[in-house]
């Protein structure tokens, strides 16, 4: 394996024409040449996007065959401040080029193309870096407000783009050091919220540009730096539905080196607390200057001055880092001693099932040993009173009798309609020159003794007694 000399800033073809390049290659193909009749690769890699692989491959006829392949190779450093906002586009059109075939000079290819990114050698990004694509025909955007914790550290983040049509794939890496900023944090900051934007159309630079143009005309600070930027999805908002063209809403966090002016120090007013409270729209002087471009949520706006917050950090006492001494630690040993049931047995069975017992003689001696019976019930009974039932079971036993022995004809509906052995129909109890119509209703009763008569209606005329 031989490697075509260079620095370390990127090779040999640093700041040389396209030209320039070929015949440098062209040179190392020679020397591969006259280095002798083996196979031999060469790697020759250029500050852009690719590196060019050179092998040169024996034949049959003692002949070299040249090969010379183009693979992506790019390391990007970036140098983002710590409390700053830090904004990086993966454009589809720096990638399109990467994946075979590759076009030609004027030639449009539109193939969807989206992107993972993750930091190297861990399966996602850092904490404060956060990614977004809406659709594989759009560029994503890296965001995020780094960390103090992370200055002076380089943060690899590697970039893996897919071409969804050919299924080929490309990778870059990223390389972030974060540096410290000057009077980090600033001491005011304020986050607003925009009602009639997405994360991805505030992260533009133009849109961003305006707002913090709109934001320092208010505010009138020296120095005003945009802190952060969070979809309001990721603060638990609920995905609006697409119809007119409804946003998202994003929060904007910008910091400032100056108090806040009163224009933002309306919103704390009792009025338009109220308002607030009430679901109304708080009246602000300065909303017009934002109103052309941006409708701020006054209601959600938060102000934080960190001069006047209260540190709550407490000294940390350090010892010694020795843990005191608790002897000689003592596993369990092998053979582990019997252990006695039967208290156990005792307290979980024997007891409740005495105590059972004891309850079941209670009741049975309540419920047979202390009743009354027939005979003494009799006892306490008067004789008028036994008579009186006596009498009554008589005639109710008379009556039951009675009722066995009734002779009274079965409706027809209930009668059998076909014999229950021959199947043939049973002729009707009566013929049909029977004259039913005549048949009263209720037949005669004959008169009983001590028995009230009814009267009975007498036809039109005079009566006579």
């Amino acid at each position: 394996m031989l490697r075509a000399p260079g620095g370390a800033g990127g090779g040999p073809c640093v700041g040389r024409s396209p030209a320039t390049a070929a015949a440098l290659l062209l040179l190392t193909a020679v020397l591969l040449s006259s280095a002798g009749d083996v196979d031999e690769t060469v790697n020759w890699k250029t500050k852009q996007a690719n590196s060019f692989v050179i092998s040169r491959k024996m034949t049959a006829g003692q002949s070299a065959v040249y090969t010379i392949l183009s693979k992506v190779q790019a390391d990007r450093n970036v140098y983002p401040s710590a409390g700053v906002l830090f904004v990086h586009v993966l454009e589809r059109e720096y990638f399109k080029g990467e994946f075979p075939p590759f076009p030609k000079p004027g030639e449009i290819s539109n193939d969807p193309i989206t992107f993972n990114t993750n930091l190297m050698g861990y399966p996602d990004r850092p904490g404060w870096l956060r990614y977004i694509q809406r659709t594989p025909y759009s560029d994503g955007v890296l965001y995020g407000s780094p960390t103090a914790e992370n200055v002076g550290k380089p943060t690899v983040i590697e970039i893996t783009a897919y071409n969804r049509r050919t299924f080929e794939t490309a990778r870059h890496n990223l390389v972030i050091n974060i540096m410290s900023a000057e009077d980090f944090p600033l001491p005011y900051q304020a986050e607003f919220f925009i009602k009639n934007m997405n994360v991805e159309e505030m992260l533009a630079s133009e849109v961003l540009g305006d707002f913090l143009g709109a934001v320092k005309n208010v505010w009138q600070p020296e120095r005003l730096n945009a802190i952060n930027i969070t979809s309001a999805l990721d603060r638990g908002g609920r995905v609006p539905l697409p119809i007119n063209d409804m946003k998202e809403g994003v929060y904007v966090m910008v910091g400032a080196d100056v108090p806040f002016s009163s224009c933002l120090r309306e919103v704390e007013n009792p009025q338009n607390q109220l308002r607030c409270s009430q679901e109304m729209e708080p009246t602000i002087t300065c909303d017009k200057k934002f109103r052309a471009q941006f409708y701020i949520d006054w209601c959600k706006i938060s102000l934080v001055d960190k001069t006047k917050q209260v540190s709550t950090y407490q000294e940390v006492v350090c010892g010694e880092g020795i843990l005191p001494d608790g002897g000689e630690y003592r596993p369990p040993p092998d053979s582990l001693k019997s252990r006695d049931y039967y208290s156990d047995f005792l307290i979980t069975l024997a007891v409740p099932s005495a105590v059972a017992l004891v309850l079941f003689l209670v009741l049975a001696y309540i419920m047979c040993c202390r009743r009354e019976g027939v005979e003494k019930r009799n006892m306490y009974t008067p004789d008028i009173q036994l008579v009186h039932h006596s009498a009554i079971q008589k005639s109710t036993k008379e009556l039951r009798d009675m009722s066995k022995n009734r002779e009274i004809a079965w409706p027809l509906s209930t009668l059998p309609v076909f014999h229950p052995v021959t199947g043939e129909i049973v002729p009707p109890l009566h013929t049909d020159s029977y004259d039913n119509t005549s048949m009263p209703l209720m037949q005669a009763q004959p008169n009983l003794p001590h028995q009230t008569q009814i009267p009975q209606q007498q036809a039109a005329g005079k009566w006579y007694p």
